[in-house]
């Protein structure tokens, strides 16, 4: 957790911005002490009650003594923004992107700034790797969707320009600006209300002619009744206005059910390549084992990996190291693994057979994996669950 968000519109946007609530936990794995902790409570505090510039100097004090901290730069990041400081407040978020790339939340600032000022391309970029970082960011998802609804507002409010008898152009710009609303700035187009065509009046029954008795072998024909002419429709502009607003918000919200489903299978596909790496990273441990390769075997263990009670990690690598080069031949394979993904969190349930020269095992084992660095490596080993 980084920091509880309040959502401030920003172009349509929703930022991970806050003046309320900072999660006092971890922040890309560093621990945050009590002292450090009230430091930041107080810069919140301040910049909840609008003092801006007060908690600005007592960020910056804090930050010439611990320049790397992560939450107190985020948190400078948004004083800089609610004073309007859009360059300075990219610079902070930036920086932040390149020192802890999977942290998704600076990124997603970055795109709000981005679109506060028209650019939606660079905004449209930002979000693409919050979503990278976290397959299950909903408000990036959101954010993508509205920076697409500016993009295809600009396009064809620009078709408009080229033809402006484009109504085709006409009722997409419509649908597009019921959906998001007015938010490309300058002044916005009136669009042409395009009046239903009037309907043809329906054709009049006509009697069939049915012939009398012949007399005198001359036969005698009913005449025809005359074609009933109905009235034309009366012109009815407020009518046709609101059929025509009514179509507007059907296909608008045809056009969020559309997005709301892209969104879905693009975070689907996200989880499912997440997972591909997690079971990738099981099968290189597997792989190394079954080498007897003892440097890439211990490499896939995390640094805070979970020893055995009272075990040092260098007795716990010590006698690793011996069970594998007394083996002459090992063999490991994952047999059925379920992959189950949070965060950067990951769970592997396997079967493993074990085989070597001298021992032979069939069991169910479970990893527990941890990202750090952009890589997944086990955190927790357990066998017989």
């Amino acid at each position: 957790m980084f920091f509880a968000s309040r959502r401030t519109p920003h172009s349509g946007l929703r930022q991970a911005l806050s003046r309320a609530l900072i999660s006092i936990s971890l922040v890309a794995g560093f621990c945050v002490s009590p002292a450090m902790a009230d430091e930041l409570a107080d810069v919140s505090q301040l910049l909840r009650a609008g003092q801006h510039a007060q908690a600005l100097a007592k960020a910056d004090a804090f930050l010439s003594k611990n320049p790397r901290d992560a939450q107190m730069r985020f948190l400078k990041g948004v004083i800089l923004t609610e004073q309007n400081k859009s360059t300075e407040a990219i610079a902070i978020f930036s920086k932040l992107t390149e020192d802890y790339p999977t942290l998704p939340e600076p990124y997603n600032n970055l795109a709000v700034l981005y679109a506060s000022s028209g650019q939606y391309d660079k905004a449209r970029t930002a979000l693409d790797m919050a979503i990278r970082t976290n397959p299950t960011y909903a408000t990036a998802y959101e954010n993508l969707g509205d920076v697409h609804a500016k993009l295809a507002s600009q396009a064809y409010d620009k078709a408009l320009q080229l033809d402006n008898s484009n109504t085709a152009a006409k009722s997409k710009l419509t649908m597009v600006r019921t959906l998001v609303g007015n938010t490309t700035g300058g002044t916005n187009p009136k669009v042409a209300v395009v009046a239903a065509a009037t309907p043809a009046p329906a054709p009049a029954k006509v009697e069939p002619v049915r012939p009398e008795p012949k007399v005198e072998q001359k036969p005698v024909v009913k005449e025809a009744p005359k074609a009933e002419v109905k009235p034309e429709p009366k012109h009815d502009p407020k009518a046709e206005q609101l059929a025509e607003q009514k179509a507007a918000q059907k296909a608008a919200q045809k056009a969020e059910a559309d997005a709301k489903r892209e969104a879905k299978a693009k975070a689907n596909a996200a989880a499912d390549a997440e997972r591909d790496q997690v079971l990738a990273a099981v099968y290189t441990w597997a792989k190394a084992w079954s080498a007897r390769d003892v440097k890439a075997y211990l490499s896939a263990y995390s640094n805070d990996f979970d020893l055995p009670a009272g075990q040092s990690r260098k007795a716990w690598a010590d006698e690793r190291r011996a069970r594998i080069e007394d083996k002459g031949r090992i063999s490991v394979k994952i047999e059925t693994p379920q992959v189950s993904v949070n965060g950067n969190t990951a769970t592997v349930k396997f079967r493993q057979v074990y085989d070597s020269d001298r021992t032979k095992a069939n069991s169910r084992k479970t990893l527990v994996m941890t990202k750090q660095a952009g890589k997944w490596h086990i955190k927790q080993e357990r066998s017989g669950s």
